[in-house]
């Protein structure tokens, strides 16, 4: 399910390449959705391109090209799968209100394994201005996503994910668990009783199930940065 601004966009867009045979330029996308800068369209056409909506073409100025239309994307839906939660994507900020321009710098403390799990995360390696609008209360920090196995949840090889410090989470949550006090995963946390189950979003790859002292939480997922090269 879109938000309502993402819906509103993906409309637009589409409704102009009809008219027109060419996709709007960000100011004009800005302008039609009422934002009061171009940071929030380049965040709503990453959240659809991420989930499907859109995409890119390559060495072309303006080149977007809709790939699905919401009642589409309904139809053709697998089932049982939920896919990557906007929620997740744009770090729970409010729907609909436009962030200020101030960031945080958060530090990058390597990598960690969307795969086979890797060595615990141990000291920063850089660090990245964030928009505040993508955070919130808490401490925050960076990791670079090495392997596929969230790739289903939208996670990609070399995305750096934003990780609120903490050691509770529901359910359901993507969070970075250490594994028996040395190797750090981002899976899917899903409690079981007295079990908990690690569960990749990537069907070449099993869930597994620990006791609920073998598995600390250190942080949850609420945002993601993607780069292009």
């Amino acid at each position: 399910m879109l938000t309502r601004k993402q819906h509103e966009l993906l409309m637009f867009i589409h409704e102009r390449i009809q008219e027109t045979g060419v996709s709007p330029s960000f100011d004009e996308m800005k302008e039609a959705l009422d934002l009061a800068s171009k940071s929030g369209i380049h965040r709503l056409i990453t959240a659809l391109e991420e989930r499907g909506f859109i995409r890119r073409l390559a060495h072309r100025a303006r080149a977007l090209e809709v790939t699905k239309l919401p009642e589409q994307a309904a139809a053709g839906a697998p089932r049982g799968h939920a896919g990557f939660k906007p929620s997740i994507v744009e770090g729970g900020r409010p729907r609909n209100v436009e962030p200020a321009n101030d960031t945080r710098e958060l530090s990058l403390m390597g990598k960690i394994a969307a795969g086979t799990p890797i060595d615990a995360i141990e000291h920063e390696t850089a660090r990245y201005p964030v928009p505040e609008a993508m955070l919130g209360a808490g401490e925050h920090y960076l990791l670079e996503i090495e392997g596929d196995s969230m790739i289903e949840a939208g996670i990609l090889n070399g995305d750096m994910v934003i990780i609120k410090s903490t050691e509770n989470a529901a359910s359901g949550e993507i969070v970075v668990a250490l594994v028996e006090g040395e190797q750090a995963t981002l899976k899917r946390l899903r409690k079981k009783g007295a079990s908990i189950a690690l569960e990749p979003a990537n069907r070449n790859y099993e869930t597994k199930i620990y006791g609920s002292d073998q598995v600390a939480v250190q942080g949850k997922l609420v945002g993601l940065i993607r780069r292009y090269h």
